[in-house]
Protein backbone atom coordinates (compact mmCIF):
# COMPACT_ATOMS: atom_id res chain seq x y z
CA UNK A 1 0.00 0.00 0.00
CA UNK A 2 1.00 3.35 -0.83
CA UNK A 3 1.74 6.45 1.64
CA UNK A 4 -0.70 8.22 0.37
CA UNK A 5 -3.08 5.39 0.81
CA UNK A 6 -1.99 5.10 4.27
CA UNK A 7 -2.84 8.89 4.43
CA UNK A 8 -6.72 8.49 3.18
CA UNK A 9 -6.93 5.50 5.68
CA UNK A 10 -5.61 7.93 8.73
CA UNK A 11 -7.85 10.72 7.19
CA UNK A 12 -10.87 8.45 7.16
CA UNK A 13 -10.79 6.65 10.36
CA UNK A 14 -9.02 9.36 13.05
CA UNK A 15 -10.43 12.55 11.82
CA UNK A 16 -13.91 11.83 12.89
CA UNK A 17 -12.64 10.51 15.96
CA UNK A 18 -10.98 14.00 16.84
CA UNK A 19 -13.35 15.90 15.53
CA UNK A 20 -16.13 13.59 17.96
CA UNK A 21 -13.52 14.11 21.25
CA UNK A 22 -13.40 18.15 20.70
CA UNK A 23 -17.04 18.64 20.69
CA UNK A 24 -17.39 16.77 23.50
CA UNK A 25 -14.96 18.55 25.59
CA UNK A 26 -16.65 21.56 24.58
CA UNK A 27 -19.76 20.01 26.11
CA UNK A 28 -17.69 19.43 28.81
CA UNK A 29 -16.94 22.97 29.24
CA UNK A 30 -20.37 24.51 28.58
CA UNK A 31 -21.58 22.29 31.15
CA UNK A 32 -19.38 22.99 33.73
CA UNK A 33 -20.01 26.82 33.19
CA UNK A 34 -23.79 26.75 33.26
CA UNK A 35 -23.42 24.79 36.77
CA UNK A 36 -21.31 27.13 38.35
CA UNK A 37 -23.38 29.80 36.72
CA UNK A 38 -26.47 28.19 38.39
CA UNK A 39 -24.81 27.31 41.93
CA UNK A 40 -22.98 30.36 42.27
CA UNK A 41 -26.55 32.59 41.37
CA UNK A 42 -28.68 30.53 44.44
CA UNK A 43 -25.52 31.03 46.61
CA UNK A 44 -25.32 34.28 46.32
CA UNK A 45 -29.22 35.01 46.06
CA UNK A 46 -29.33 32.83 49.67
CA UNK A 47 -26.99 34.74 51.23
CA UNK A 48 -28.70 38.18 49.55
CA UNK A 49 -32.25 36.98 50.96
CA UNK A 50 -30.71 35.42 54.55
CA UNK A 51 -28.88 38.89 55.08
CA UNK A 52 -31.85 41.00 55.22
CA UNK A 53 -34.24 38.58 57.35
CA UNK A 54 -32.99 40.40 60.68
CA UNK A 55 -34.49 43.74 59.04
CA UNK A 56 -37.07 44.44 61.21
CA UNK A 57 -39.18 48.07 61.40
CA UNK A 58 -39.95 47.31 65.57
CA UNK A 59 -37.67 48.19 67.63
CA UNK A 60 -39.53 44.60 69.86
CA UNK A 61 -39.05 42.17 67.27
CA UNK A 62 -34.73 42.97 67.06
CA UNK A 63 -32.67 40.92 69.11
CA UNK A 64 -32.66 41.89 73.16
CA UNK A 65 -30.46 41.64 75.62
CA UNK A 66 -32.31 38.28 77.12
CA UNK A 67 -30.97 36.77 73.98
CA UNK A 68 -28.95 37.74 71.19
CA UNK A 69 -30.52 35.10 68.65
CA UNK A 70 -33.97 36.19 69.03
CA UNK A 71 -34.96 38.56 65.84
CA UNK A 72 -38.94 38.33 63.99
CA UNK A 73 -37.61 36.70 60.47
CA UNK A 74 -39.35 39.28 57.56
CA UNK A 75 -39.66 36.24 55.56
CA UNK A 76 -41.33 38.26 52.83
CA UNK A 77 -38.19 40.77 52.51
CA UNK A 78 -36.17 38.00 52.35
CA UNK A 79 -37.80 36.01 49.49
CA UNK A 80 -38.22 38.94 47.31
CA UNK A 81 -34.49 39.80 47.76
CA UNK A 82 -33.34 36.58 46.84
CA UNK A 83 -35.36 36.24 44.01
CA UNK A 84 -34.20 39.80 42.39
CA UNK A 85 -30.76 38.28 43.43
CA UNK A 86 -31.64 35.29 41.89
CA UNK A 87 -32.92 36.50 38.73
CA UNK A 88 -30.28 39.68 38.43
CA UNK A 89 -27.26 37.26 38.14
CA UNK A 90 -28.94 34.79 36.01
CA UNK A 91 -29.74 37.93 32.98
CA UNK A 92 -33.45 37.29 33.29
CA UNK A 93 -34.25 40.17 35.64
CA UNK A 94 -36.67 41.37 32.79
CA UNK A 95 -37.54 38.16 31.07
CA UNK A 96 -41.30 37.46 33.38
CA UNK A 97 -41.27 34.00 31.33
CA UNK A 98 -38.07 33.15 32.07
CA UNK A 99 -38.94 33.97 35.66
CA UNK A 100 -41.73 31.64 35.59
CA UNK A 101 -40.16 28.43 34.27
CA UNK A 102 -36.91 29.11 36.79
CA UNK A 103 -39.49 29.15 39.44
CA UNK A 104 -41.05 25.59 38.57
CA UNK A 105 -37.29 24.72 39.43
CA UNK A 106 -37.10 26.19 42.64
CA UNK A 107 -39.02 23.43 44.71
CA UNK A 108 -38.60 24.89 48.11
CA UNK A 109 -36.96 27.40 50.07
CA UNK A 110 -37.30 27.57 53.97
CA UNK A 111 -36.95 30.41 56.50
CA UNK A 112 -35.46 29.09 59.79
CA UNK A 113 -36.73 31.18 62.53
CA UNK A 114 -35.79 32.02 65.79
CA UNK A 115 -38.51 29.41 67.24
CA UNK A 116 -40.01 27.91 64.15
CA UNK A 117 -39.92 27.51 60.60
CA UNK A 118 -41.63 28.67 57.36
CA UNK A 119 -41.42 26.54 54.13
CA UNK A 120 -42.05 28.36 50.40
CA UNK A 121 -43.22 25.31 48.06
CA UNK A 122 -46.18 24.84 45.74
CA UNK A 123 -49.90 24.45 46.96
CA UNK A 124 -53.43 23.41 45.89
CA UNK A 125 -56.25 25.73 45.27
CA UNK A 126 -59.57 25.99 43.47
CA UNK A 127 -60.33 28.93 41.31
CA UNK A 128 -63.79 30.66 40.81
CA UNK A 129 -64.72 27.97 37.96
CA UNK A 130 -63.52 25.09 40.26
CA UNK A 131 -60.20 24.34 38.21
CA UNK A 132 -56.89 23.32 40.08
CA UNK A 133 -54.22 26.03 40.28
CA UNK A 134 -50.92 25.09 42.06
CA UNK A 135 -49.01 28.09 43.00
CA UNK A 136 -45.93 28.77 45.78
CA UNK A 137 -47.36 29.87 48.94
CA UNK A 138 -45.79 30.03 52.67
CA UNK A 139 -46.46 27.27 54.95
CA UNK A 140 -47.56 28.38 58.66
CA UNK A 141 -44.57 28.63 61.20
CA UNK A 142 -44.11 25.12 62.03
CA UNK A 143 -42.06 24.89 65.81
CA UNK A 144 -39.06 22.81 66.93
CA UNK A 145 -41.40 20.18 68.59
CA UNK A 146 -40.15 17.11 70.94
CA UNK A 147 -42.10 14.84 73.21
CA UNK A 148 -40.76 12.33 75.11
CA UNK A 149 -42.07 8.48 76.43
CA UNK A 150 -43.55 10.52 79.58
CA UNK A 151 -45.93 12.44 77.55
CA UNK A 152 -43.88 16.20 78.07
CA UNK A 153 -43.60 18.14 75.04
CA UNK A 154 -40.87 20.87 74.26
CA UNK A 155 -40.73 23.55 72.09
CA UNK A 156 -37.05 24.28 71.13
CA UNK A 157 -35.98 27.82 69.94
CA UNK A 158 -32.28 28.57 68.04
CA UNK A 159 -31.20 29.00 71.91
CA UNK A 160 -32.00 27.71 75.35
CA UNK A 161 -35.09 29.26 75.74
CA UNK A 162 -37.63 26.84 75.52
CA UNK A 163 -41.80 25.85 76.37
CA UNK A 164 -42.40 23.23 77.72
CA UNK A 165 -45.24 20.80 78.63
CA UNK A 166 -44.64 19.42 82.22
CA UNK A 167 -47.09 16.07 81.86
CA UNK A 168 -46.85 15.11 85.39
CA UNK A 169 -48.41 18.83 86.42
CA UNK A 170 -50.41 19.23 83.62
CA UNK A 171 -49.07 23.19 83.19
CA UNK A 172 -47.07 24.80 80.24
CA UNK A 173 -43.97 26.68 81.19
CA UNK A 174 -41.54 28.88 79.41
CA UNK A 175 -37.97 30.01 80.34
CA UNK A 176 -34.15 29.05 80.21
CA UNK A 177 -33.70 25.79 80.30
CA UNK A 178 -30.83 26.08 82.74
CA UNK A 179 -33.50 27.73 85.09
CA UNK A 180 -36.30 24.97 84.08
CA UNK A 181 -34.26 22.15 85.08
CA UNK A 182 -34.93 21.99 88.90
CA UNK A 183 -38.72 23.39 88.71
CA UNK A 184 -39.97 20.51 86.35
CA UNK A 185 -40.13 16.96 86.19
CA UNK A 186 -39.15 16.50 82.66
CA UNK A 187 -35.78 14.49 82.30
CA UNK A 188 -34.04 15.97 79.03
CA UNK A 189 -33.97 19.71 80.83
CA UNK A 190 -31.91 17.75 83.25
CA UNK A 191 -28.94 17.35 81.39
CA UNK A 192 -27.21 20.47 79.40
CA UNK A 193 -25.51 18.18 76.88
CA UNK A 194 -27.94 15.86 76.15
CA UNK A 195 -30.72 18.34 75.86
CA UNK A 196 -28.08 20.49 73.41
CA UNK A 197 -28.39 17.26 71.26
CA UNK A 198 -31.80 16.50 71.06
CA UNK A 199 -32.18 20.07 70.25
CA UNK A 200 -29.90 20.45 67.08
CA UNK A 201 -31.05 16.84 66.02
CA UNK A 202 -35.06 17.87 66.51
CA UNK A 203 -34.48 21.13 64.46
CA UNK A 204 -32.58 19.57 61.89
CA UNK A 205 -34.81 16.58 61.39
CA UNK A 206 -37.80 18.00 61.76
CA UNK A 207 -37.23 20.61 58.89
CA UNK A 208 -35.39 17.85 56.46
CA UNK A 209 -38.60 15.80 56.84
CA UNK A 210 -40.67 18.48 55.72
CA UNK A 211 -38.37 19.68 53.26
CA UNK A 212 -38.52 15.90 51.71
CA UNK A 213 -42.13 15.43 51.55
CA UNK A 214 -42.44 19.21 50.22
CA UNK A 215 -39.93 17.76 47.50
CA UNK A 216 -41.61 14.59 46.94
CA UNK A 217 -45.00 16.88 46.54
CA UNK A 218 -43.23 18.77 43.74
CA UNK A 219 -42.27 15.37 41.76
CA UNK A 220 -45.93 14.03 41.91
CA UNK A 221 -46.56 17.00 39.86
CA UNK A 222 -43.82 17.37 38.23
CA UNK A 223 -44.79 13.82 36.91
CA UNK A 224 -48.51 14.75 35.89
CA UNK A 225 -46.90 17.66 33.76
CA UNK A 226 -44.93 15.15 31.92
CA UNK A 227 -41.24 16.23 33.11
CA UNK A 228 -39.10 12.91 33.89
CA UNK A 229 -36.62 14.50 36.52
CA UNK A 230 -36.90 13.04 39.87
CA UNK A 231 -36.85 16.09 42.44
CA UNK A 232 -35.32 14.50 45.64
CA UNK A 233 -34.29 16.05 48.98
CA UNK A 234 -30.04 15.92 47.97
CA UNK A 235 -28.56 15.05 50.99
CA UNK A 236 -27.01 17.81 53.36
CA UNK A 237 -24.43 16.87 55.37
CA UNK A 238 -24.94 16.99 59.16
CA UNK A 239 -22.28 19.26 59.79
CA UNK A 240 -23.69 21.50 57.43
CA UNK A 241 -26.87 21.61 59.13
CA UNK A 242 -25.79 22.42 62.80
CA UNK A 243 -23.43 25.27 61.92
CA UNK A 244 -26.60 27.09 60.07
CA UNK A 245 -28.87 26.65 62.89
CA UNK A 246 -26.88 28.56 65.30
CA UNK A 247 -29.00 31.57 63.83
CA UNK A 248 -31.79 32.82 61.99
CA UNK A 249 -31.17 31.33 58.29
CA UNK A 250 -32.29 30.57 54.68
CA UNK A 251 -32.39 27.60 52.36
CA UNK A 252 -33.14 27.32 48.50
CA UNK A 253 -33.09 24.74 46.29
CA UNK A 254 -33.11 24.40 42.39
CA UNK A 255 -33.03 21.53 40.78
CA UNK A 256 -34.03 19.77 37.35
CA UNK A 257 -32.55 22.66 34.89
CA UNK A 258 -31.00 20.34 32.13
CA UNK A 259 -27.76 20.91 31.65
CA UNK A 260 -25.91 18.76 28.39
CA UNK A 261 -27.20 15.07 29.52
CA UNK A 262 -27.25 16.08 33.03
CA UNK A 263 -29.53 18.12 35.49
CA UNK A 264 -28.60 21.05 38.25
CA UNK A 265 -29.59 19.73 41.46
CA UNK A 266 -28.10 21.90 44.06
CA UNK A 267 -29.21 23.63 47.41
CA UNK A 268 -27.53 26.81 49.30
CA UNK A 269 -27.88 27.89 53.14
CA UNK A 270 -27.24 31.24 54.30
CA UNK A 271 -27.43 32.78 58.08
CA UNK A 272 -28.96 35.60 58.84
CA UNK A 273 -26.38 36.73 61.94
CA UNK A 274 -26.39 40.29 62.41
CA UNK A 275 -22.74 41.06 63.49
CA UNK A 276 -22.10 44.05 65.74
CA UNK A 277 -18.93 45.56 65.37
CA UNK A 278 -17.11 46.35 68.17
CA UNK A 279 -17.73 49.97 69.96
CA UNK A 280 -14.24 51.81 70.03
CA UNK A 281 -14.25 54.07 73.25
CA UNK A 282 -11.96 56.86 73.16
CA UNK A 283 -10.71 59.25 75.86
CA UNK A 284 -8.52 60.73 78.28
CA UNK A 285 -5.79 58.95 80.61
CA UNK A 286 -6.91 61.19 83.91
CA UNK A 287 -3.09 60.06 85.47
CA UNK A 288 -0.54 60.77 82.09
CA UNK A 289 -3.22 62.71 80.01
CA UNK A 290 -2.20 61.06 76.98
CA UNK A 291 -5.55 60.40 74.57
CA UNK A 292 -6.23 56.50 74.43
CA UNK A 293 -8.92 54.36 72.57
CA UNK A 294 -10.06 51.08 73.44
CA UNK A 295 -12.21 47.98 71.99
CA UNK A 296 -15.23 46.85 73.45
CA UNK A 297 -15.64 46.50 77.38
CA UNK A 298 -11.87 46.98 78.24
CA UNK A 299 -12.38 50.33 79.42
CA UNK A 300 -9.09 50.56 81.70
CA UNK A 301 -10.05 53.85 83.67
CA UNK A 302 -9.95 56.37 80.99
CA UNK A 303 -12.58 59.32 80.75
CA UNK A 304 -14.67 58.41 77.76
CA UNK A 305 -15.33 61.59 75.11
CA UNK A 306 -16.00 59.91 72.46
CA UNK A 307 -16.92 56.40 70.61
CA UNK A 308 -16.06 54.77 67.31
CA UNK A 309 -16.95 52.53 65.26
CA UNK A 310 -13.24 51.47 63.89
CA UNK A 311 -9.63 52.14 65.15
CA UNK A 312 -9.33 54.25 61.89
CA UNK A 313 -11.43 56.74 62.87
CA UNK A 314 -9.92 57.59 66.79
CA UNK A 315 -6.84 57.05 65.40
CA UNK A 316 -7.60 60.05 63.00
CA UNK A 317 -8.86 62.02 65.83
CA UNK A 318 -5.84 61.29 67.99
CA UNK A 319 -6.00 58.79 70.12
CA UNK A 320 -3.68 56.35 70.84
CA UNK A 321 -4.70 52.26 70.85
CA UNK A 322 -4.19 51.00 73.96
CA UNK A 323 -4.99 47.24 75.07
CA UNK A 324 -7.01 45.95 78.01
CA UNK A 325 -3.61 44.29 79.54
CA UNK A 326 -2.19 47.95 80.17
CA UNK A 327 -2.22 48.94 83.39
CA UNK A 328 -3.35 52.50 84.08
CA UNK A 329 -2.83 52.78 87.51
CA UNK A 330 0.62 52.34 89.25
Amino acid sequence: MKITDFSIVFVIIFVPVFLLSGFQIKDQQTVQFLEMKYVTALRTAVQDGASVLNTNEKQEWEAGYGSSKYFRADKELALGVFYRSLYANLGIEDDVQAQQLLDYYVPAIAVIDYDGYYVYSEGEFTDKDHETLIKHVWSPKKPYAYSDEYGNLIRFTLDNVVDVYDHEADSWVHGLQRELKAKTGVPLLVQSELFEQVKQTTIVQTIENDLANVINRHNENAVKNGVSYDFTLPLIPREEWNNSIHDIGLIAFVQGIPVGKDYINNYALGGGRMVKKPDIFAGTDPITGIRYFEQGDCRSGLRIEETFTSAKDAAAEGYYERGCHQEVFP
